[in-house]
């Protein structure tokens, strides 16, 4: 396992972040993002997208629960928002492991409720807030037991 700590205080910080995230992901391709409620976990997925240089419009998959986007390069990239789910069985149930498993870049909030599914290989990123500062703690995961 690898770790980084980024400490921001403006929004415009998160580029770096977003950066030494999408550094990790050649061959890791699951991103985990944890936080509280308005941490940041839908700003820092929008700075990926940016810098992946995905087409589409990012919003936050609340509600549909997952969000397909597509780079200018006819990339696919996934976007899931699990904080309406309760329980693992509901993440299996609308295909969340086919996706995981695509090789298709996947962006994860709330991905406590699935951790059962989810692949070894993945990049965590937690997300502390202090005051107007938001700490950023990245790890990364090999595939190997």
């Amino acid at each position: 396992m690898e770790n980084w700590q980024f400490e921001i205080t403006e929004l415009s910080d998160l580029e770096k972040v977003a950066a030494k995230v999408l550094s990790l992901t050649e061959d890791c391709k699951l991103v985990l993002l944890k936080g509280d409620l308005g941490s940041g976990k839908t700003a820092l997925t929008k700075f990926m997208c940016k810098l992946l240089n995905v087409k589409d419009e990012i919003s936050s998959p609340t509600f549909s629960l997952i969000n397909q986007y597509e780079t200018e390069q006819g990339e696919r990239v996934y976007h899931f928002d699990l904080y309406r789910l309760e329980e693992a069985v509901e993440a299996y149930d609308i295909g969340c492991e086919e996706y995981f498993n695509s090789g298709n870049l996947c962006f994860i909030e709330w991905p406590e409720i699935a951790e059962e599914i989810i692949p070894e290989g993945r990049i965590e990123v937690s997300i502390e807030v202090k005051g107007i500062n938001r700490t950023f703690n990245i790890s990364k995961y090999s595939n190997v037991r």
